[in-house]
């Protein structure tokens, strides 16, 4: 099988946004039997913005993976680990950033981009600069000949590309040049129409109680020119129509009956509700029988820490081998 390495930084319980945005598709992969899949708690990169306040990381750590857990990821299926408990990780992002341009980071889109978002943090650092060469590591410690990943990641793949070519040219064939694994995936927004994120206040957790997901989903930001039950409304705006779309098999029908005033917004809202909170069950059930065992996090984290340190002592002998190291 084809190996596969993603990870998410951990920034606690997660919300519909990432399950959508990666989650659910890491799901799909585990189950479909293509792929040998390799998923990362990356608590290093977390630190390339976030390194004034640790206190946290391992709270956080444990709540995303018991998400990742309910939501379907099955540790007998997939690898689930802690960057910073596999240290080749660390040596092989040091081998690679001796053969890295500068040029080539301050290429990076992404790199810019976040200076300018994150201008209020301390981040001009020599770790936020050199994170991709951290996460080609990640990527390329393992072999893995696919990475899933959005639109705005691809440049993070081509640069893991050129990094394997110029490790390949100068010591010999070690590396695949990883592919991206590109997939449409739904645009979940958040309460307020703006992006879901934990920093705008804006989202519905995974986790999350009934009585809460109600509440919010009662709250949702509609169309504001419908303000009686009968006018005609404009659902391409709605918070809650876009949730239909994800949710709703019959969207289009009520798209037309929002567009012809044939239904309220709290009616709307209510049919969203039962949906979503019905998708929701199987997930807040598992969550509930998890949470039973306090040492079950842990566990699959320390096993995958295993699984994933076997391959990447393998990786990082050759690597040695090959660069007159050892």
């Amino acid at each position: 099988m084809k190996r596969i390495l993603s990870g998410m930084r951990p920034s606690g319980r997660l919300h519909l946004g990432n399950y959508w945005g990666a989650l659910e598709r890491w799901v799909r992969l585990q189950d479909s039997g293509e792929y040998e899949c390799f998923y990362m708690v990356a608590d290093w990169h977390a630190l390339t913005t976030g390194y004034d306040d640790t206190k946290e990381f391992r709270q956080n750590a444990e709540d995303m993976v018991l998400d990742w857990l309910s939501a379907g990821l099955d540790p007998q299926k997939s690898v689930l680990f802690q960057q910073s408990s596999v240290m080749e990780h660390a040596e092989l992002s040091l081998l690679f950033s001796m053969i890295t341009p500068l040029g080539w980071l301050e290429r990076i889109p992404t790199y810019k981009e976040q200076l300018r978002e994150l201008s209020e943090r301390e981040i001009t650092t020599h770790g936020f600069l050199g994170y991709p060469v951290l996460q080609a590591a990640d990527i390329l410690i393992y072999k893995a000949e696919a990475v899933p990943v959005g639109e705005d990641q691809l440049s993070h793949v081509e640069f893991t590309q050129d990094v394997a070519k110029r490790f390949n040219h100068l010591y010999g064939d070690v590396f695949p040049e990883p592919k991206p694994l590109l997939s449409a995936t739904p645009k979940v927004p958040g309460l307020d129409s703006r992006k879901m994120s934990k920093s705008y206040g804006n989202t519905i957790e995974i986790s999350e109680s009934v009585e809460s997901i109600s509440k919010k989903i009662s709250r949702m930001f509609t169309d504001p020119q419908k303000k009686r039950a009968d006018d005609k409304g404009h659902p391409d705006g709605c918070v809650v129509y876009a949730f239909h779309k994800i949710y709703n098999k019959e969207a289009a029908v009520r798209e037309q009956e929002c567009r012809e005033g044939r239904i309220g917004c709290v009616s709307c809202k209510k049919n969203l509700s039962e949906l979503l909170l019905a998708a929701m069950a199987p997930m807040q059930k598992r969550r509930a029988e998890l949470m039973k065992d306090k040492g079950c996090v842990r566990a699959v984290l320390d096993e995958g820490n295993r699984k994933a340190r076997d391959v990447a002592r393998q990786t990082m002998a050759e690597v040695r081998r090959n660069m007159g190291l050892a």
